[in-house]
């Protein structure tokens, strides 16, 4: 018979886990290199250099051949338990690897960073909503205020300020798209509940590599329509980033707070997102602060505090 040590647990915590490891780290480095990634995505697929769809699917790729070292003898004792989950590991690689940052990118050709990172502030508080929808999470009054609060502001940043933007429906396509990953991204936080019981390194593996083969159809469409991905310095920086960076360290992160605080804890790192993604934004691509930008950050700020508020 097997003893406990040759069978560990990586969805459970141990009592104490919190206290020996540093939690708030993987909390700050997370949204961190996050709002880089926005910010990266902005200054290179904004401009055109970069193809979105080209910079997402190469991102998953390289950042699969960088773990495949560590993660290798772990898929050898793993791969049972993640092939045992496939329609969880299918829902969790299309949301948080396929879609969140495929329709971000796609997003940050027609928006602001600034906006792209307020927008994804948000998130804690979907994160909130989708529970009640998904898994039955019980939500008191206080925080259906919060949630309403929280949309709100964000409301304020997609429509920028301006009321009429709703009476005409003339919304930025890429607010859009940027709220759509927003909700893609709640949707993989949550869903992380449901993770196979395998080591991070094997689930992040497993995750990038069929998010990769989930956007590969796209990408050679978006290829073969006249947008291939350039052998460019900035291509290749902007890859590298994201591959390493925004991937594999932050899905690391991320994915560990979870583990150890839980998704409703976790999540809450998603608030220095907009904090981290704000000062690079205006401190490296010059954006300026606008009036609806407060009164948008405000309002979820608002929400958020509400929302994450225990009975």
């Amino acid at each position: 018979m097997s003893s406990p040590r040759s069978q560990p647990s990586y969805t459970s915590t141990p009592a104490g886990a919190i206290r020996r490891e540093p939690l708030w780290l993987y909390m700050m480095l997370a949204p961190l290199f996050w709002a880089g990634n926005s910010v990266l995505g902005r200054a290179v697929v904004g401009d055109g250099a970069v193809p979105p769809i080209g910079l997402a699917f190469w991102r998953w790729v390289l950042g699969a051949l960088v773990l495949l070292p560590l993660a290798w003898p772990h898929l050898r004792r793993d791969w049972r338990a993640l092939a045992a989950r496939p329609w969880d590991m299918l829902v969790l690689s299309g949301l948080g690897i396929a879609a969140f940052n495929t329709l971000l990118y796609l997003g940050l050709q027609t928006t602001t960073a600034l906006n792209g990172v307020m927008i994804q502030s948000a998130i804690p508080v979907m994160v909130a909503g989708l529970g009640v929808a998904v898994f039955g999470d019980r939500i008191r009054a206080a925080q259906w205020v919060g949630i309403g609060i929280s949309l709100a502001g964000a409301a304020v940043l997609i429509g920028r300020g301006d009321v009429q933007t709703f009476s005409r429906l003339a919304f930025n396509a890429g607010d859009l798209y940027v709220l759509a990953a927003a909700v893609a991204y709640a949707g993989y936080t949550l869903m992380l509940r449901r993770r196979p019981d395998a080591h991070p390194l094997s689930f992040v593996f497993a995750t990038f590599v069929i998010g990769a083969t989930m956007l590969l159809p796209f990408y050679l469409a978006e290829t073969f329509g006249g947008r291939p991905m350039p052998l460019s310095g900035a291509a290749l920086g902007a890859v590298g980033y994201a591959a390493v960076c925004a991937s594999v360290l932050a899905y690391l992160c991320f994915n560990r707070a979870v583990a150890l605080a839980g998704s409703s804890v976790a999540g809450l790192c998603i608030h220095l997102v907009p904090v981290f993604g704000s000062l690079l934004a205006i401190g490296l691509l010059g954006e300026r602060a606008q009036l609806y930008h407060a009164v948008g950050i405000g309002l979820i700020a608002v929400g958020i505090v509400l929302a994450s508020r225990r009975a």
